[in-house]
């Protein structure tokens, strides 16, 4: 018995070791919760829930809540917008619940409901950004049910607050909008939502005051046709067409602007702008040069998502490689400044997107999406998986590599920020505690070569600057236990070691 304890304990130390990102769920095939039994097997007899046509595509993390998208691409799929609670007790596989409900989610009512929603991203205002593409179907089998609309929930209520259709202008007759940024200014009002076309080539900047939206186009949107060959999963296919689709926002730099980062899917090639450009219509025209290129990731760099972090390292998926990619700002873009964060060839066959929450958590969700469209996925098999880790672990000893941001300002302007979330305020169970807390280098792009706007780091949110902190990680008993909850079943890391 004490052998057997030893070898346990010498394994969970070896995985801790060797994986950065930890296994918080897995499926073999998706599910949702009904209200009763009755209803889930009427809908499984009328073919309202075919479970093996659901892939999982997006995920936001918001406090107690974990959002997974959906999208609508066979039929059988109840919800497109679905969500985990972390505050329930734990479940390694947990059925979906839909968000706000099942009847906010049925197809086709396009006033009250969602047809098919990819990504979604919260913001600091506790409102959660959902764009419904309004598609049923697969290329080439695609049915426009609903228009294109951007749908906002306040996350206190679970009660949409807007929904805004785009204009015609915003839409070509082969646009495809599968991933949004926002750009929050200083205050809730002050906000833009940035979304990027990839079939059509465009981008389209919409502004929450004036609740309007117009579109971009430039020659930097469109696929490298050198690199649309893709090697995934050991299936080859070609994807030559894909334009713009991964896009984040940098912090907000000291004139008010941020910079929006973005690449096309068929492409190494990041590109840039600043959003003093986007957040102006009159600019639509004559903002060519005003479009700047970053760099180059380097040869089997497609990306379908990225995200950066408040101190300016960029975080994003590799799909070629089954791989975690991230790039510090500070440093030019080119091959030798891009780390491998963690790669996995089982577990992380397309990383289709990665989110940080306000605790600096990363969330990687990976679905296995080319063998699910080009092949056919084994149900026998896990086939979805959502990780977690705080980013500095992830970043630890590579280029990228980060330190606590812990801003201290004159004690006499101390001011904290009630945007930002606390600790008390994040599930113990997800709470994954950063190393101590010792000052940030920010970002400071004056040491950088690249050719984007300087940024530096400015969280304000009020209609006055303020100055404001960080409050460092409180020490809990909870939080700190050597064998966190995640692992407890031990068996789900065996695969990794």
């Amino acid at each position: 018995m004490v052998g057997r304890l030893i070898l346990l304990f010498g394994l969970i130390s070896i995985a801790s070791a060797a994986v950065k990102l930890q296994e918080v769920y897995s499926w073999n095939v998706l599910d949702w919760n009904y209200p009763d039994q009755y209803l889930k097997q009427q809908a499984l007899q009328t073919g309202a829930l075919i479970r093996q046509n659901a892939l999982p595509v997006g995920i936001e993390r918001w406090r107690d809540k974990l959002f997974v998208s959906v999208p609508r691409w066979r039929p059988g799929i109840p919800a497109t917008l679905n969500y985990i609670p972390l505050d329930a007790p734990y479940e390694p596989s947990p059925k979906l619940t839909p968000y706000p409900s099942f009847q906010g989610n049925e197809l086709g009512d396009c006033e009250n409901g969602l047809t098919t929603v990819y990504r979604i991203k919260a913001d600091s205002c506790d409102r959660l950004w959902v764009l419904d593409v309004g598609t049923y179907g697969y290329d080439p089998n695609v049915t426009n049910v609903c228009p294109y609309s951007i749908n906002v929930y306040d996350l206190h209520t679970d009660q949409r607050i807007r929904r805004y259709v785009f204009r015609p202008e915003d839409i070509v007759s082969t646009t495809f909008i599968a991933n949004i940024a926002l750009d929050e200014g200083l205050s809730c009002d002050d906000t833009f939502a940035y979304f990027s076309d990839e079939l059509g080539y465009g981008l389209i900047a919409y502004s929450w005051e004036q609740n309007k939206s117009w579109r971009f186009s430039h020659s930097y949107f469109f696929p490298d046709p050198l690199v649309g060959d893709f090697n995934i999963a050991g299936l080859n296919f070609q994807w030559g067409a894909e334009g713009i689709f991964g896009i984040t926002t940098s912090p907000m730099s000291a004139d008010g602007y941020r910079t929006l980062y973005f690449s096309p899917l068929s492409s190494y090639t990041e590109f840039a702008v600043s959003t003093r450009i986007l957040r102006d219509e009159s600019k639509v025209t004559g903002s060519y040069r005003d479009f700047k290129v970053v760099g180059t990731r380097g040869r089997d760099t497609h990306t379908t998502a990225k995200v950066m972090d408040i101190t300016g390292v960029q975080l994003f998926s590799l799909i070629d490689q089954n791989a975690i990619g991230c790039w510090s700002s500070r440093l030019p873009l080119k091959p030798q400044n891009i780390a491998i964060a963690d790669k996995d060839d089982v577990g992380l066959v397309f990383p289709s997107d990665v989110k940080i929450d306000n605790a600096r958590n990363v969330w990687v969700m990976s679905d296995r999406m080319p063998v699910f469209l080009e092949s056919e996925l084994n149900y026998g098999d896990i086939n979805f998986r959502i990780y977690v880790a705080p980013l500095e672990k992830l970043t630890q000893g590579t280029v990228c590599e980060t330190e606590s941001p812990v801003i201290q300002s004159p004690k006499s302007l101390s001011v904290y920020s009630p945007r930002l979330q606390t600790i008390s305020q994040i599930p113990s169970k997800i709470f994954l505690p950063a190393t101590s807390p010792r000052p940030a280098t920010l970002y400071n792009p004056s040491i950088s070569q690249n050719v984007i706007p300087k940024v530096s780091n400015n969280l304000l949110y009020s209609k006055q600057p303020q100055p404001f902190f960080f409050p460092p990680a409180t020490p809990q008993t909870d939080l700190f236990n050597t064998n966190p909850w995640w692992l407890k079943d031990n068996s789900r890391i065996h695969d990794r070691i």
